[in-house]
């Protein structure tokens, strides 16, 4: 086996981004929806086993980039491959940009990796510190990730962990940043099983990878306890009416579309079981502006049964000045029984080329025929990032609104990443959502997994409903209570899990405990740096 490792360590050129890419590729497998860990372990041994080989007689940042991003990109074009699916919607307008994005986005977000590597080649050794070194580096690129350029955290490493039930627990400490240095530091250890070097050096580090990872195991395992209770009073009903994209946003089709709607919302419920008090229909729900259709709102509240409280997602308008475009922002609504809008939250978090063209390329590439995949004209407009994003519903807890891909950003529920106001503390996470532009692929199953996880990071549990699916009720441990299938109409009655009194860790320090084991890793790799 030392041969083999020696083969790989001593690639050159082509052949070793060549390797570092198909390593990368293959730890694909350890996210969802497969949860395969051994394959996150293999392809960081790898990456390890090519630094040794480039690092070897001096420390070199240029090779340790080039192998973190031939990593990244492989490990992103396998873990992506479906955003491909959104440029088939309407491939007669974006079929030609599909490389871009099935390749190119991976292509750059690999940089982030390559950055890692090149940070953890500066402490580079042949000792087990190594690992410790890989650890900061990739746990502080995957940071850098979530962030730079309005982040884009999907797929993050820690997420090898934070899929399993047991393990996903330590993320209501150490959050999603957190769990990836665990992950890198259990799945990178094994490579030191193959070094020239004492016992110790040899095999302490996979020991101690193995009993971090069943310690992990059996904290959360533990953590778990018994099912959580529910809130008194509360019977959900999630809408998943499986509109295809392209009927969804056709003006023609708003009454077929309303009576759909509604239809599945009165369905009444099993027998034996008590009716929904609360109903929940999904991102984006109208193809109109439902704030300013009255007869709309009548048709819905008469069409409900009395009493019943309706959390949607639509499109909402703002009254715009003489001479301007109204703004346009994608919204969720609570519509009371008499059909009066008495809340909304506007989306913060929007998704770059499909809600929106970011900064100066908007111009550039309106001028060319170029839109955003939803037609808007200009585009959605942001809300306050500043705002509470705190949902005001009769009968429920207070509600912490995001829509789409909002849900994989840890800390989202917090404006700009603040505490909660402790005087209203929330009471679920609502995640209203339109999958639909990605069909039956892992997209939204990794979705669901990712959105999971903000429940068990915030203690709160977490309501999710996608057009397509997957609709979900997840309780504040992570637990999925009620869950749809994929790609089926139909809605979903389920109890309203209570949140964890108190709350998390994670949700009064955020990433405060990542940042000190970021700090624990350099000094481990500082104090290993004397020799390469």
């Amino acid at each position: 086996m030392r041969e083999r490792i020696a083969g790989l360590a001593a690639l050159r050129g082509w052949r070793r981004l060549a390797c570092a890419f198909v390593a990368g590729a293959f730890g694909a497998l350890a996210m969802p929806p497969y949860g395969f860990l051994p394959a996150l372990a293999i392809a960081l041994c790898v990456a390890v086993w090519l630094m040794d080989g480039a690092m070897a007689g001096r420390r070199r940042i240029g090779p340790a980039f080039l192998i973190g991003w031939a990593w990244g990109f492989g490990f992103l074009t396998a873990g992506l491959w479906w955003l491909g699916s959104a440029f088939l919607v309407e491939a007669d307008e974006f079929l030609w940009a599909l490389p871009l994005g099935v390749i190119g986005l991976p292509f750059g977000l690999g940089l982030f990796y390559g950055a890692g590597f090149a940070v953890a080649g500066l402490a580079w050794t042949r000792r087990p510190a190594r690992i410790a070194a890989v650890a900061f580096g990739l746990g502080g690129a995957e940071w850098l990730r979530g962030h730079v350029l309005t982040g884009f955290p999907w797929n993050v490493l820690g997420m090898a962990l934070g899929q399993n039930l047991w393990l996903m627990q330590a993320a209501a400490f150490v959050g999603l940043y957190g769990l990836t240095v665990l992950a890198v530091l259990v799945c990178a250890a094994p490579a030191t099983l193959f070094d020239r070097a004492s016992q110790r050096e040899r095999f302490g580090p996979a020991a101690a990878a193995a009993i971090l990872l069943v310690a992990l195991a059996l904290a959360g395992a533990d953590r778990l306890g018994p099912p959580d209770p529910v809130v008194t009073g509360v019977r959900l009903r999630l809408v998943q009416p499986n509109l295809q994209q392209d009927a969804k946003f056709r003006p023609e089709n708003r009454d077929d579309i309303v009576d759909r709607y509604i239809e599945l919302s009165d369905r009444p419920p099993e027998a034996g079981e008590a009716a929904p008090t609360h109903i929940v229909w999904p991102e984006s729900a109208f193809p109109f502006l439902i704030q300013r259709d009255a007869d709309a709102r009548a048709k819905i509240a008469a069409g409900l049964k009395p009493g019943r409280v309706l959390m949607t997602g639509a499109a909402r308008a703002d009254e715009p000045l003489p001479g301007e475009r109204p703004r346009i922002y994608n919204a969720i609504m609570v519509i009371e029984p008499d059909g009066t809008i008495t809340d909304t939250y506007d989306k913060v978090h929007l998704v770059p080329f499909g809600e929106y063209l970011p900064g100066v390329l908007d111009g550039v590439l309106r001028a060319i025929g170029l839109r955003q995949f939803v037609a808007i004209p200009g585009g959605f407009t942001a809300g306050d990032a500043a705002s509470q994003r705190i949902l005001t519903v009769p009968g429920l807890p207070p509600v912490v609104g995001t829509i789409c891909y909002e849900a994989i950003f840890p800390a989202a529920i917090r404006p700009l990443g603040q505490p909660i106001d402790s005087a209203r503390p929330p009471g679920l996470i609502l995640n209203v959502t339109n999958d639909g532009w990605f069909g039956d692929t892992p997209g939204p199953r990794q979705h669901l997994a990712q959105a999971r996880l903000r429940a068990v990071e915030e203690g709160l549990p977490l309501v999710r409903d996608a057009n397509t699916g997957i609709s979900a009720v997840v309780d504040p441990h992570g637990r999925v209570t009620a869950q749809t299938p994929i790609d089926v109409e139909t809605y979903l009655d389920a109890d309203l899990p209570a949140r964890i009194l108190g709350g998390t860790p994670y949700a009064r320090f955020g990433d405060l405990l990542f940042a000190g084991m970021l700090m624990v890793c350099a000094g481990l790799a500082l104090a290993g740096r004397e020799r390469v």
